[in-house]
């Protein structure tokens, strides 16, 4: 059975044209049972999973999962409500967007699925290199690997023009040493919500990505 039904994305499509809280608070109960208890639901399922097999990840769904309510202070757009459901599975779940697990974004556009460390504080990017140029080829072999490279193309992120001394050198055996974000992305189309194998799909790239996200942790 599947996780979602149509109303899902159908919810999000309207709330596009009508992204205002008159038109939200109207909708309330339906998003309750459309949207908020399955994603809540979905959440706990791949906690159980990644727990099974990450010790380190016991958060609740609650501690996974992003509002729906946007950040408007600093924003042109003020619409009030993200057109999209998103949580963190991780150790530290949205607390730490530096934390490396995976992030998922279910809504009408796409279904996504991120992996890495997409804002690491100074010290964790630190030992993030540090890690990497302990082991530039293992590291290569892991982002190169067809199971990571089939979903998810290769590792993204800024770039410093500038590294600390001591990492030039590896640097020149491994360039991605000048990331400051280490991250992946597979996206795959929103028709996939409805899907009732939607929790397998997630797994299997979560497992692919594992290893390099241990890396990431020094676990690997």
């Amino acid at each position: 059975m599947a996780w979602f039904g149509p109303d899902f994305n159908r919810f999000f499509k309207e709330l596009a044209a009508h992204n205002n809280k008159e038109w939200f608070d109207g909708q309330r109960k339906r998003y309750e049972v459309s949207v908020k208890e399955p994603f809540t639901a979905f959440v706990g399922e791949l906690i159980a999973r990644v727990g099974a097999v990450d010790k380190r990840v016991r958060i609740t769904p609650q501690e996974a999962i992003f509002r729906i309510h946007r950040d408007v202070r600093f924003s042109r757009d003020k619409a009030p409500y993200k057109l999209a459901c998103s949580a963190i599975i991780s150790a530290a779940g949205r607390k730490d967007h530096g934390v490396p697990g995976m992030y998922i974004e279910l809504g009408p556009e796409k279904v996504a699925i991120y992996g890495g460390s997409y804002q690491p504080e100074k010290a964790a990017l630190l030992a993030i290199r540090e890690r990497i140029a302990a082991r530039p080829a293992i590291f290569r072999s892991l982002y190169t690997a067809k199971p990571f490279t089939s979903r998810f193309g290769t590792v993204l992120g800024e770039r410093n023009k500038v590294l600390p001394p001591d990492l030039r050198q590896a640097a020149e055996r491994e360039p991605l040493l000048y990331n400051k974000q280490f991250y992946w992305c597979a996206e795959l189309p929103a028709s996939k919500v409805t899907s009732p194998d939607l929790a397998d799909v997630m797994m299997e790239h979560y497992t692919a990505m594992r290893p390099l996200n241990d890396l990431l942790l020094g676990k690997a």
